[in-house]
């Protein structure tokens, strides 16, 4: 957005007419907001549900979780609106980078702390790319994060694709949202770690389903009436290759009636709903990016930067992204059925 100026201008001129956002709560507990970027979203829904959990840890934070339901217009308000109310400290979940940015530097200009959290904001997501990757995957200036790495979680299932993914295939591709970080690099780890390797595959078909099931579905549901067999589903996330899976479940072309697929899958995100596909032998792999642990980092240094212990623009962590696969997913399933995501009459 090239009016970012302007808009950060606007935004800023109407906080200052408010009690000063520099100064944190003296009495009560420390207002924070996380703003979410969709709660039809798998994984924003879960890392929103964890954000709650981790918030709990401390009683002098008191957590606020808004949506900006995938639509750049509601996350702008929702942005704004942390100025308007004066929080302590915001954690912001950005659906497109380029279009939050703006604000996202809005309310560091207001003097509030803003840390961005999967994904992380950029400066280049604010400045425009320079084809320098050091300085495009820079921080925001006056930002903190903590986020994973999309590049590492989707080069674990491209990695393994090279040598599972049989001569010759047709596969189709399911992407994020356009503009968003984690959707960019995760599709472009894939061309690096196997398409650039294995140039006897064919893209039978590639599409944005924007993180989403019912979108991937439908998609998938189109592309099979195509009559090309598809030997893989290539997914940006758990969400999407559920979705993918799903459209397929009772077409014995591709899955057999003893259950077994005649297709591979991969996702990302490591979700409940992913492990559980893995176990039943529909999804082939996918990558943990842990929400509990990403939310009680967020908290962690909330907590810090609240009490004066630290800078938020010091704020800069990441997770990291293991495979999990059939040979290791009980492991995982458990930890979802300790928390509640699953229940034993799931398995």
């Amino acid at each position: 957005m090239k009016n970012w100026k302007a808009l950060s201008a606007v935004v800023l001129s109407a906080a200052m007419v408010l009690a000063p956002v520099t100064a944190l709560a003296e009495e009560g507990p420390y207002r924070v907001c996380f703003v979410a970027r969709a709660s039809a979203d798998t994984f924003a829904a879960w890392l929103t549900s964890e954000m709650q959990k981790a918030a709990e840890e401390y009683d002098d934070i008191e957590l606020t979780c808004v949506s900006g339901e995938a639509d750049d217009a509601e996350m702008a308000k929702q942005l704004e609106n942390c100025i308007t109310k004066q929080y302590d400290y915001v954690i912001v979940q950005s659906n497109n980078n380029a279009a939050q940015a703006p604000y996202v530097k809005a309310i560091a200009d207001a003097g509030i702390p803003v840390v961005t959290t999967n994904p992380t904001t950029h400066q280049a997501d604010l400045d425009g790319e320079t084809g320098d990757p050091e300085v495009d995957n820079a921080v925001m200036e006056g930002t903190g994060t903590v986020d994973a790495d999309p590049v590492a979680q989707a080069a674990v299932g491209a990695q393994r694709a090279v040598e599972e993914v049989p001569e010759n295939a047709n596969v189709v591709v399911f992407r994020g949202p356009s503009g968003n970080y984690h959707a960019e690099k995760r599709r472009e780890a894939w061309d690096t770690y196997f398409f650039d390797v294995r140039d006897d595959v064919t893209i039978l078909y590639e599409d944005y389903a924007n993180w989403n099931n019912d979108e991937a579905m439908a998609l998938m549901e189109t592309w099979v009436q195509g009559g090309t067999h598809i030997d893989a589903i290539i997914s940006m996330n758990d969400n999407m290759a559920a979705g993918a899976i799903e459209a397929v479940r009772n077409n014995t072309d591709y899955i057999a009636e003893d259950g077994t697929p005649s297709f591979l899958a991969y996702g990302v995100d490591g979700t409940a709903q992913g492990c559980l596909l893995i176990k039943e032998g529909l999804l082939t792999a996918t990558a943990l990016q842990d929400a509990g642990e990403i939310a009680a980092l967020n908290m962690s240094y909330a907590e810090k930067v609240l009490h004066g212990e630290m800078d938020y623009t010091e704020v800069n962590d990441y997770v990291d992204a293991p495979e999990i696969n059939a040979d290791n997913v009980d492991e995982f399933i458990q930890i979802y059925v300790a928390n509640g995501e699953i229940s034993e009459s799931d398995l």
